[in-house]
């Protein structure tokens, strides 16, 4: 018996961007996968619970496999699907939109230098002004590790965010560079800490670091025509 499968992410935008990166229009998939157009044009516009043997006449016609059509590689590392037909040449973004793009805040990842080598972590951020603000916990990789020992002297990191669109196979990212600060006066943490930074890592996370955006660079890649 065929049972229906339940797809964890967007079934619809993957079958509608495979056959629009095929060339193919509803009526032309439709029938390679011998389904009805307008239940193809269901299964692409609205959350479908499809039976296993559509979902495979599907990947077969538009010469996928169902495990990439359904989500299947969720809760592994993004961007496993394939390229699209044509990749377009990323585009370079201006120090506004790389800003813009990673304003709403969310996780990131810092890389610094320590003993044994390069390092980076990820960690749940904001952006205040040019800069960007994290937690951490005192005493740890992030708070002994980027202090300098010398008055005025900071240490020098790397910052990165980005966002990857496995269905639309685009994505950006946007790389910091700049000084570590960390925070000490009370006034500086009590604004800081109206940011609402929370950090998915439980212990205690009450210093607040600060990185000055001094170098802005990043980078974007929309889906091919």
């Amino acid at each position: 018996m065929t049972g229906r499968v339940s797809a964890p992410g967007d079934l619809g935008r993957r079958i509608a961007r495979r056959r629009e990166d095929l060339g193919l229009t509803r009526d032309e998939l439709a029938r390679r996968a011998g389904i009805d157009p307008g239940y193809l044009a269901y299964l692409e516009d609205a959350v479908a619970s499809p039976n296993t043997g559509t979902v495979n006449r599907v990947a077969t016609a538009l010469d996928t496999r169902p495990e990439e059509l359904l989500g299947g590689y969720a809760g592994l590392p993004p961007g496993r699907g394939r390229p699209a037909l044509r990749p377009p040449a990323p585009e370079t973004l201006d120090r506004d939109e790389c800003l813009r793009l990673i304003t709403p805040g969310g996780v990131g990842r810092i890389a610094f230098e320590e003993i044994g080598g390069p390092v980076i972590l990820p960690v749940n951020y904001a952006l205040h002004g040019n800069s960007v603000i994290f937690r951490t916990a005192f005493g740890g990789p992030l708070d002994t590790t980027l202090r300098t020992g010398v008055q005025g002297v900071e240490s020098k990191v790397a910052f990165e965010v980005d966002r990857i669109d496995d269905a639309g196979r685009e994505g950006w990212s946007v790389l910091v560079r700049g000084g570590v600060h960390h925070v000490s006066s009370e006034e500086d943490r009590a604004a800081l800490a109206a940011l609402g930074v929370r950090p998915w890592a439980g212990g205690e996370r009450e210093l607040y670091v600060r990185i000055a955006a001094t170098e802005v660079t990043g980078r974007r890649i929309r889906r091919g025509p």
